[in-house]
């Protein structure tokens, strides 16, 4: 049987990805060393740490739900099409950030259905803070102060704050900043940049970088909840496990839909990596 989507499976992921964060933040504060993937992105013992306690907590939450984490994509499409309902996790969202020990990486863990986050929890380590949304919930963040419910900025006014990566700066990002005029930019690493986007603080977070679909669902999830939208250049909502490559294309994310986004656009952006 699947998971009823409710309050009470909404606080038992982010009670999962509560001690997810609890193991990272073991290793972070050690001498830890970095290794590297096949594609040459950092790998160390929290990402496998953390890959280790989700998998574990949601497969005793959901025995039938299959999982498909970052650290464990061997899972190919012939089998994959078959899922209609999976979680997708991202047991360390900015490793980059973690080496660099600047507190900007994140927990992330999403409920797919029908090719679409329904439920989804980003939990930030250093902080203790927790996002966490599901359709018909709404979104929420979690803190030492309490649960305050989360809302994006719309209208949206000028000058526009745009997210923009820590790490991943590119030409066409920067194109487009200088399309929308003058603009306050804030610059954050991993998923934090949805989440800053869900409370308020930023009005659009362009990406025209490589993302894999891991790193976006979960917060697509608390973005939408919060009244934003996740969209390709098209603007269509990013879907989820639809064929092989597990790539996003380029996207925007943004809270105030009456403002014509895509007309920034700079006019040699692709849809896609």
């Amino acid at each position: 049987m699947s998971p009823k989507l409710d309050r009470g499976l909404l606080d038992e992921v982010r009670g999962i990805a509560a001690a997810a964060a609890a193991r990272i933040l073991r290793v972070y504060h050690t001498p830890f060393e970095v290794g590297r993937k096949a594609d040459e992105s950092p790998l160390t013992e929290a990402d496998l740490a953390s890959h280790r306690t989700i998998v574990e907590g949601l497969r005793d939450l959901s025995p039938r739900v299959p999982v498909l984490s970052e650290e464990s994509t061997e899972v190919d499409f012939a089998t994959r099409s078959g899922w209609t309902r999976y979680w997708l996790v991202d047991p360390l969202d900015g490793t980059k950030d973690f080496v660099k020990r600047n507190g900007e990486f994140t927990v992330n863990i999403a409920l797919i259905e029908r090719h679409a986050p329904v439920l989804g929890v980003v939990a930030v380590p250093v902080t203790g803070v927790a996002y966490a949304a599901a359709r018909g919930l709404g979104a929420h963040r979690h803190d030492a102060g309490g649960v305050t419910r989360l809302g994006v900025r719309a209208p949206a006014a000028r000058p526009w704050r745009v997210a923009a990566s820590r790490s991943h700066a590119d030409a066409r990002t920067e194109a487009f900043i200088r399309n929308l005029g003058p603009t306050e930019r804030i610059s954050i690493g991993s998923s934090l940049k949805f989440c800053l986007l869900a409370e308020g603080g930023v009005d659009i977070y362009p990406r025209f970088g490589p993302t894999c679909e891991w790193d976006t669902a979960a917060a697509q999830c608390v973005v939408e909840q919060a009244g934003g939208r996740v969209t390709d250049l098209g603007l269509e909502p990013l879907r989820y496990n639809t064929g092989e490559s597990l790539l996003n294309p380029y996207f925007l994310a943004f809270g105030d839909p009456a403002v014509d986004w895509r007309g920034f656009l700079p006019d040699s952006s692709p849809c896609s990596p």
